[in-house]
């Protein structure tokens, strides 16, 4: 399996040893060894996946790097964080996926909540198995943990991804003190109900609805 490290915040170092990953198409800024860069589709294997992926909108470009020696990726130098898998799953907005461990399953699946909220659809990407994940955010991201006494309510344009056995309800957060200008500014939240955790970004991306 490869092997996954950060140099620095904001670029990953890869190692394989004839291992391949999968990596955002044109992420690749410098390797040593041989490598061979095959570019490919992600959203979901074979002809179902192809299928999903015209229908939601939800695609990402990328390139699958195979060989031995060290490949390293970057994006814009956005910041970077590591998510160990152990049969679990993932559910994070394709533009904020970097790179993951071939081993590792890539979907779409139908939320309702954060497609509509970050302007993608009502869809977003799965990533399940065994293996590592890199993300890409807008600043440090930071990992909030949601318990069943502790639900957590999330900016729709400050949401990256999230894993675990939750629940996801979009609720308005509009108030008697939003209407007249003195409430916080989020119209809308997405509220985290189960045990889990979110990952969240300090910035917000413009939504539907304009600056949520």
């Amino acid at each position: 399996m490869a092997t996954f490290r950060l140099q620095g915040s904001r670029i990953l170092a890869v190692s394989m040893t004839g291992d391949s990953v999968k990596a955002k198409n044109g992420s690749m800024v410098a390797y040593d060894g041989r490598m061979t860069f095959k570019k490919t589709t992600g959203g979901g294997e074979g002809l179902r996946g192809m299928v999903t992926r015209r229908l939601t909108g939800e695609q990402m470009e990328v390139m699958e790097v195979r060989g031995e020696g060290t490949c390293w990726f970057a994006d814009r130098a956005a910041e970077i964080s590591l998510v160990s898998l152990h049969g679990e799953k993932l559910w994070v907005e394709a533009s904020n996926l970097l790179c993951t461990d071939a081993g590792l399953r890539t979907g779409t699946t139908f939320t309702g909540l954060r497609g509509g909220a970050g302007g993608n659809g009502l869809f977003t990407t799965t990533v399940e198995g065994t293996g590592q994940a890199a993300l890409l955010s807008d600043g440090p991201a930071v990992v909030l943990r949601v318990t069943p006494q502790y639900p957590l309510q999330v900016d729709p344009g400050a949401y990256l991804a999230h894993q675990g056995d939750l629940q996801r309800h979009l609720q308005a957060g509009v108030t008697f003190r939003t209407l007249i200008g003195e409430g916080g500014g989020e119209a809308f939240q997405i509220r985290f109900e189960g045990t889990g955790l979110v990952y969240v970004q300090p910035s917000e991306r413009n939504t539907i609805g304009g600056e949520l």
